[in-house]
């Protein structure tokens, strides 16, 4: 967001939060890309704050929130002094969840991880939400390569590159015939927290259905500087965790380095840095390929 819509974007969210009785003295932003996050205090409440526009998708994550609150998940929780709910306040949409120090501790292990990763979809399991498929989270990443006016940054052969890559392993995973479940869909480190309780995950707008594997190729550990390029973490991953197929991680990976690359080359998108991250992506999926070949 850019200063003025930040601006407005943290009166909406301390006006909210005031009319439902928290006290607010400071909001501290915590990240600022296509929606901005909140430390509330001294109520010590998270609120994440985006465009109207974004309401549906905001309301998707609460209802997700909701109904993995009656499971063991280790999920960040809606904030229980309120109804779960969206808010909306001139022209943003707010909703407000538990906050979680996160503490200093060693790295975070594949075994760990994989633990972790394990008892949220089992916790998953027990949800009968209706989401999109991971080939339609595809379909999207799709349309957006294939359409230069909505990336005009994107070289042609690059374009190629993403929608080859896109088209093959989406199918490739699809025809392979895995049990499918209802999954987080970008389980990265950026969207794990390290907390007293352990390994939170947080951010459930991305949820859709797949194999397990889709999941596990996006994990990268939140301690890997940049994590959006921590290759190793999933393949490490899937050897601590029950009956993952190393074949079918390692074809998600790429798609994800595909899927990823395209979202940061969209004219719209407003993650910090992120066409640089776009390069560098683009030159690992072209590492990755090579080596296959080779």
């Amino acid at each position: 967001m850019n200063a003025s819509e930040r601006k407005r974007a943290v009166a909406a969210a301390v006006s909210v939060a005031c009319e439902l009785n928290l006290t607010v003295n400071d909001a501290a932003v915590l990240s600022d890309s296509n929606r901005i996050v909140l430390h509330l205090t001294p109520c010590n409440v998270l609120a994440r704050v985006a465009p109207v526009a974004k309401r549906v998708g905001a309301a998707f994550e609460v209802d997700v929130a909701v109904q993995l609150a009656g499971t063991a998940c280790p999920v960040a929780g809606l904030e229980p002094r309120v109804d779960p709910h969206v808010y909306e306040r001139d022209g943003f949409v707010v909703t407000l969840w538990t906050y979680y120090a996160t503490v200093l501790s060693p790295i975070v292990t594949p075994r760990e991880y994989a633990g972790a990763i394990e008892r949220l979809h089992a916790g998953m399991r027990q949800t009968n939400l209706a989401v999109p498929h991971f080939t339609d989270r595809v379909a999207e990443a799709q349309q957006l390569v294939s359409s230069p006016s909505h990336s005009p940054e994107l070289a042609d052969a690059d374009r190629d590159l993403l929608s080859s890559t896109l088209r093959h392993l989406s199918r490739e995973i699809a025809d392979r015939g895995a049990r499918e479940q209802l999954l987080h869909g970008e389980p990265h480190g950026g969207n794990v927290l390290r907390t007293k309780q352990g390994l939170l995950f947080t951010d459930f707008e991305t949820c859709c259905r797949g194999p397990i594997e889709f999941d596990i190729a996006h994990c990268a550990s939140p301690d890997s500087a940049p994590w959006y390029l921590d290759a190793k973490m999933p393949g490490q991953i899937a050897e601590h965790y029950p009956g993952a197929d190393q074949e079918l991680v390692r074809m998600g990976l790429m798609l994800k380095l595909a899927m990823v690359a395209a979202w940061r080359y969209d004219r719209d998108d407003q993650f910090p840095d992120g066409r640089r991250m776009g390069v560098e992506l683009l030159k690992e999926l072209r590492a990755a390929q090579d080596r296959q070949a080779g």
